[in-house]
């Protein structure tokens, strides 16, 4: 089992999706938004390795 089979669980991914939104938020009000597109791309990236990108559509 690897270290992100835990994120396959639907559930799973929300609380992640959650938490990255999260991040985002926290870090663009530290940073007054000056870094937003970095901090977005940055997000992105990490929930597309995490299997829990949003552009993908949902598996059953």
């Amino acid at each position: 089992m690897g270290i992100f089979d835990r994120f396959r669980n639907k559930a799973a991914q929300d609380k992640a999706r959650e938490m990255s939104d999260a991040a985002e938020k926290k870090a663009n009000e530290k940073t007054g938004n000056k870094y937003g597109d970095q901090v977005d791309t940055a997000q992105q990236h990490i929930e597309g390795r995490l299997g829990t990108d949003r552009d993908r559509p949902d598996r059953p």
